[in-house]
């Protein structure tokens, strides 16, 4: 492997209550992507402001930050060639209406907040996750 990287992946609330966390993983597991550590957890708003601190100028964090702590969440570190970039085409465009057949988020994304999945943007940004979440 050349380019072997980590990358944080969240199933999001609405995934996670349609029990699709099985699903979503054979996805990441079929592509080469190994799910390296896993946890089932409910964050609170102020968590998920935390978490989504970098679009805090944008109109739609606040309501990101509440979805986000609606309900129950899986965050997975995967790791694999090129991870970040791969997680990014398996997820799809954010808008499932915009996304590609047979990515994530056109295969189970409900609308443009309700996307099902989370995947980190940048290596960088896929560490700081990865430590927001795993190294508590």
């Amino acid at each position: 492997m050349n380019n072997l990287e980590r990358t944080l992946s969240i199933i999001k609330p609405d995934a996670v209550e349609r029990n699709l966390s099985e699903k979503i993983k054979s996805i990441f597991l079929k592509n080469n992507l190994l799910v390296k550590d896993t946890k089932k957890l409910h964050i609170s708003k102020d968590e998920a402001a935390e978490f989504y601190k970098v679009h805090q100028s944008k109109p739609f964090y606040d309501q990101l930050c509440s979805y986000l702590s609606s309900g129950p969440i899986e965050v997975m570190i995967l790791e694999g060639e090129n991870a970040v970039l791969k997680n990014r085409e398996l997820m799809g465009a954010t808008d499932p209406k915009n996304a590609k057949d047979g990515t994530i988020r056109k295969l189970f994304g409900v609308s443009i907040d309700k996307n099902s999945v989370h995947g980190s943007d940048s290596v960088d940004n896929a560490k700081n996750e990865i430590n927001f979440f795993f190294n508590k």
